[in-house]
């Protein structure tokens, strides 16, 4: 007898097992519950979780890479930000005969005995009587009363 022949023995049914193919929500089934369902293949959870974990590694370390550049960015801006606190300290140690202006520019001189001064005259202003100081700087006052380098005399 061939296949499209055979007769149903209900007798051997399973209909609790039936059962558990059907239900009122087909939406809650994992499987399709007719013949015009989307078709639903079981994955490969291994799978899915290693492509999950290649991109969680990747964008974990674009992220670390991003905050690198930020933690040299801020300890460039850190040294920046000391040497502008030393140049000023020895600026304010320094002989100073009027009150600096901010974002104006001064001259650094060392003087005869060894001492800074800063002056309102540039290097090329002097004439004769700068004989007995020695150019170190040209410095701006900032308007957080630090000192900025603008030019360093060469050694």
């Amino acid at each position: 007898m061939s296949e499209k022949g055979k007769k149903i023995d209900v007798d051997k049914i399973d209909l609790d097992k039936m059962k558990e193919g059907t239900t009122e929500n087909p939406g809650t089934i994992s499987f399709p519950h007719h013949s015009g369902s989307a078709i639903i293949k079981p994955t490969d959870r291994g799978k899915i979780k290693g492509r999950a974990v290649s991109a969680m590694h990747e964008q974990t370390d674009r992220q670390m890479s991003q905050l690198y550049e930020q933690m040299q960015l801020l300890a460039k801006q850190a040294n920046e930000l000391q040497n502008r606190v030393e140049i000023s300290e020895r600026i304010y140690l320094a002989k100073i005969n009027f009150e600096p202006l901010i974002n104006h520019t001064y001259f650094m001189y060392e003087g005869a005995d060894g001492k800074d001064i800063l002056s309102l005259v540039a290097p090329g202003e002097w004439g004769r009587s700068q004989k007995n100081m020695r150019y170190l700087a040209t410095v701006k006052l900032l308007a957080d009363h630090t000192w900025e380098i603008i030019e360093k005399a060469e050694d």
